[in-house]
């Protein structure tokens, strides 16, 4: 039995028997006018963070939702764009798949807005999506790809860049790690379905997408997640994991590499009214800009003392140099 079969049973043992906190720690669940989120939604809440970004979601996007869980995020999506099926729902586990229909109704029942027609619910593969090339304006994925491993991770990305639109977005949320992990932890069929031995560094998860053709990367926040401690699991040491919430955008690849955006900023504090680079970036006096890691570097080669270039923060909401 390969380590998707033994993934396939966990979420089929969830989605049988919803149990809170099962491999994730609970993402946020939104606060919006006129939606309710059923508690059995809540209790099904199989994720690491959020993929719902209002400002991902303007002028009715066509969207993908892959590892349904409960459907939490998939209502959540929905308020964005009510049409017939405007979010489109995949997962390999049919279980999973009934248990969110069963869901629906009930989200029908607290919410006059909802119909479950406007997801579109079906079975399908990561690993090989039943969805037209360049189709999805916003495909998500929340505390899934980590459980790849590298092979199927590279197939699951290039998957997701072959049905995005030109400029469209993949938002993900995913368990991270600095730390290197021992063979066994790496091979434990479960722990790896439990969202916890997969956990890539947050480089080696950049450098994936990047390496898929997304020119544009968006780390959008970076929290704490979960320990593995010694007397629990197979490791010497104790093992600190964080969660993240990334954008894959299907920009074309600059000439000069990816933008990679990490939370930096550049302020600007000289004595002209502005600062330009002439290549592209102004920087107004004493106003801070969002700035990629390439345009941080490439403005501290510099070497001027009028501008300043923050560390990264890893929390990024728009805007900036590019």
């Amino acid at each position: 039995m390969s380590y998707l079969d033994t993934t396939h049973d966990v979420y089929k043992e969830a989605a049988l028997t919803p149990d809170v906190g099962l491999c994730c720690t609970t993402n946020p669940i939104w606060e919006l006018p006129g939606l309710k989120i059923p508690r059995i939604m809540q209790e099904m809440n199989y994720g690491c963070g959020s993929t719902v970004h209002a400002r991902d979601l303007t002028n009715n996007p066509t969207m993908l939702y892959v590892g349904v869980g409960g459907g939490m995020e998939l209502l959540q999506f929905s308020y964005f764009n009510r049409q017939k099926s405007g979010v489109i729902g995949l997962d390999v586990v049919d279980e999973m798949l009934e248990a969110s229909r069963k869901n629906f109704v009930e989200a029908e029942a607290q919410n006059d807005w909802f119909k479950s027609e406007f997801v579109d619910l079906r079975k399908g593969d990561a690993l090989n999506l039943p969805v037209d090339d360049n189709s999805i304006d916003v495909a998500a994925q929340n505390c899934l790809f980590n459980i790849f491993k590298t092979d199927d991770l590279k197939k699951a990305i290039a998957e997701m860049y072959r049905v995005l639109k030109p400029h469209g977005k993949l938002v993900m949320s995913d368990p991270t790690c600095e730390q290197p992990m021992n063979e066994t932890l790496r091979n434990d069929e479960r722990l790896r379905a439990l969202c916890l031995s997969g956990s890539l560094p947050i480089g080696e998860y950049v450098k994936m997408l990047t390496d898929a053709g997304f020119g544009t990367i968006e780390i959008r926040a970076r929290k704490p997640y979960r320990i593995l401690d010694p007397k629990s699991y197979p490791t010497d040491e104790l093992i600190y994991i964080e969660s993240i919430e990334v954008a894959a955008i299907k920009d074309p690849m600059p000439a000069d590499g990816p933008c990679i955006f990490t939370g930096k900023a550049a302020i600007y504090f000289g004595t002209e009214d502005y600062f330009d680079d002439e290549k592209g970036h102004i920087l107004l006096k004493n106003q801070p800009i969002a700035i990629c890691d390439k345009t941080a570097g490439a403005l501290a080669d510099l070497g001027r003392d009028d501008v300043f270039i923050s560390d990264s923060t890893y929390h990024y909401d728009g805007g900036g140099c590019c």
